[in-house]
């Protein structure tokens, strides 16, 4: 039988959730969402140089993603709760795992977003024991999204 969460884990949950509200962080979120399609470093680059504003969406995005997993990842938030009320860091990852492996390569970090991809693959898990069939139509629905906006991108 799983355990309740505890009222601190409650609490730093609906902290973390606070966060997401934020103005900056929303407008990152709603950005990274709608226009980071990226298969290749270059094309990551491309869409999101460091030192721009989508860069730093990117940073805001990933950033706040990791650590949120992180205190998932350590136990300090409940993951049956979190795994119920939260969705979002799995579509980033779905969104960022194909040029991880490339960005870990080029920056000698094996480490690098290891804490989204640890919850993320926990997520799948739990998500296929309650809902089978789910992550597959989420990522049909992800991909064709994709390929919509990519083939928007070239007649533009």
């Amino acid at each position: 039988m799983p355990t309740k969460p505890t009222h601190e884990q409650a609490q730093l949950q609906l902290q973390v959730y606070d966060l997401r509200r934020e103005p900056r962080l929303r407008q990152a979120r709603d950005w990274f969402q709608q226009n980071y399609k990226a298969d290749t470093i270059e094309e990551a680059m491309r869409i999101s140089a460091p030192g721009t504003e989508q860069g730093t969406f990117v940073g805001m995005v990933i950033g706040y993603w990791e650590q949120t997993c992180a205190l998932l990842n350590y136990g300090l938030l409940h993951e049956d709760l979190f795994f119920e009320t939260n969705g979002e860091f799995f579509g980033v990852w779905e969104q960022v795992k194909g040029v991880v492996p490339q960005f870990r390569k080029e920056f000698v970090d094996p480490n690098m977003l290891a804490n989204i991809e640890k919850a993320a693959k926990r997520f799948e898990e739990w998500s296929e024991k309650r809902a089978p069939g789910h992550i597959a139509a989420m990522r049909k629905f992800m991909q064709q999204e994709n390929a919509q906006a990519k083939s928007a991108a070239t007649t533009a």
